[in-house]
């Protein structure tokens, strides 16, 4: 695997009952800000087809807003692996997110650039598993991806049962600052990924929702654990 263990990397020196907030598809200063104040993880940027792409010199220029301890994710989909590396290293981020059929090997190739990798993947009738493609964290989303409609999360098979997605899992999908807590404590995830939840209309994100969320979803994190 990759860097997830690194100093730098957001993970490190986290409480064991503190749930990882991620907010996904930033573009401005200002949401940058907002969501490093909010105390988010984690901080994503859409480099694929979507009203939130940026290009790799946006993304640079906000990386550098960006403290060392929130990890910062590129998001692909259905990417040339070229592509991915280029726009990655030019970018500066530090963790790679893949949407789409990339298999083992185009995991491994990115593995050796240093990033942390995150897979993506639809819940269905199997349950991925964390790690199955060398991947440091697993993002399940709903089972119509980038829908932004919630979804039965009290599907989730629990890891105590041997049929969860394993310990280091981010649950995405119809996320809220108004449900999160109840997905959080149905399915009882790692960690939270939310974009268009916070957001006061397609690809415009709210900063008073950016903060009740990761309000919310920390409050929730803990009471779960």
């Amino acid at each position: 695997m990759s860097n997830l263990n690194a100093p730098a990397d957001g993970l490190s020196g986290r409480p064991s009952d503190r749930l990882f907030v991620k907010i996904c598809g930033l573009r401005t200063e200002h949401d940058v800000d907002t969501a490093v104040a909010a105390g988010a993880d984690a901080i994503g940027f859409v480099f694929s087809a979507s009203p939130r792409r940026v290009d790799a010199a946006t993304a640079a220029r906000l990386c550098r807003r960006i403290p060392e301890h929130v990890l910062t994710v590129g998001v692909f989909r259905e990417e040339p692996l070229d592509d991915v590396r280029s726009l990655a290293a030019a970018a500066g981020i530090r963790a790679v997110q893949l949407h789409g059929p990339e298999d083992r090997g185009y995991y491994d190739d990115l593995a050796t650039g240093g990033w942390t990798l995150i897979r993506a993947a639809a819940f269905g009738d199997s349950v991925p598993r964390c790690g199955e493609f060398g991947e440091d964290l697993l993002l399940l989303d709903a089972p119509v991806p980038g829908s932004g409609v919630a979804w039965d999360w009290s599907r989730m098979p629990q890891p105590s049962a041997g049929a969860g997605p394993a310990e280091r899992w981010l649950l995405a999908g119809g996320l809220t600052p108004d449900n999160v807590a109840d997905a959080v404590a149905a399915a009882r995830p790692w960690g939270v990924d939310v974009s268009s939840g916070v957001e006061s209309s397609r690809g415009v994100k709210d900063p008073a929702l950016i903060t009740a969320f990761v309000e919310a979803a920390r409050a929730a994190g803990t009471v779960a654990r």
